[in-house]
């Protein structure tokens, strides 16, 4: 890490009274966090920031002299983005030491050299928040992610045959989280024979049929047959308006219809296997 501003006439103020300087900081921090966070916790991740920092300025002529305190400042501000801290409260942390410093130096201290050291605070304050937009687009990815796996479940309703049903809108990430779980099932299950039921699916439209022709072709190469139920009126007409064509693939109009069948191609396929 590189900061164009070191400075050195506050050096002697910073490491006057350390501790106190740390107390003032925490008790700043602490009372922004609204409890959200022990005063004691804050007081210990300030203290490493405080004396990364010193240790920084005391070698400010090694251009990586503040490695440490930028790796602690990531690390805070991933902290704070999982616990849901907004970008202001994050910040807070890395500003508010201006102010304690600020009220140590007085007025008679020199202007310029103040004004640089604020400068260096921006600079590690700006840093900050970046690395809490970072952490916070990968929570946001994590969870969609999350939302995805829950949103697309696979249920076993009996031995051989599992189902997925499916509520809302199949995009294009949603129609691969299902094609994966699919596939994944029926191969820690065995199964046959997957029912993919879209009941709950608002509308069926070229797009979404893609999806779920693509999702009926991977379970056969996995060697299950595939059944669509939840056929609704409304869709089958629509699905005829678009010319769509799901060829010799069954289709059903309610998850019942298609258990049924798919028990019915069960025992045919046991009956001729025996004969």
């Amino acid at each position: 890490m590189s900061l164009p501003h070191s400075p050195q006439g506050l050096v002697p103020v910073l490491a006057d009274d350390p501790e106190g300087i740390v107390d003032e900081w925490s008790a700043v921090v602490a009372d922004s966090l609204r409890g959200r966070v022990s005063r004691a916790e804050v007081r210990a991740e300030l203290a490493d920031l405080y004396r990364a920092l010193r240790a920084g300025l005391d070698d400010a002529a090694d251009t990586a002299s503040f490695g440490e305190l930028r790796a602690l400042l990531s690390e805070l501000s991933r902290a704070r983005a999982i616990q849901g801290f907004s970008p202001r409260e994050t910040a807070v942390s890395v500003f508010a030491l201006k102010e304690v410093v600020s009220r140590r130096v007085g007025s008679d201290f020199p202007l310029p050299e103040f004004l640089d050291f604020s400068r260096l605070i921006d600079d590690l304050g700006l840093q900050t928040f970046e690395a809490y937009s970072e952490a916070r687009e990968q929570v946001i990815a994590e969870q969609a992610e999350q939302l995805l796996e829950l949103s697309t479940p696979v249920v076993k309703l009996w031995d051989g045959i599992i189902a997925v049903p499916l509520v809302g809108t199949l995009d294009s990430a949603r129609a691969q989280a299902v094609m994966e779980q699919l596939l994944e099932a029926l191969t820690s299950s065995n199964a046959d024979y997957a029912i993919i039921d879209i009941t709950g699916v608002p509308a069926v439209d070229t797009q979404v049929a893609q999806h779920l022709l693509k999702t009926v072709m991977a379970a056969r190469l996995m060697g299950a047959e595939a059944i669509i139920s939840g056929i609704r009126p409304q869709i089958a007409q629509t699905i005829v308006a678009l010319g769509i064509e799901f060829g010799d693939i069954a289709t059903k109009a309610s998850l019942a219809d298609a258990l049924s069948l798919a028990l019915r191609r069960q025992e045919a396929n046991r009956a001729a296997a025996g004969a």
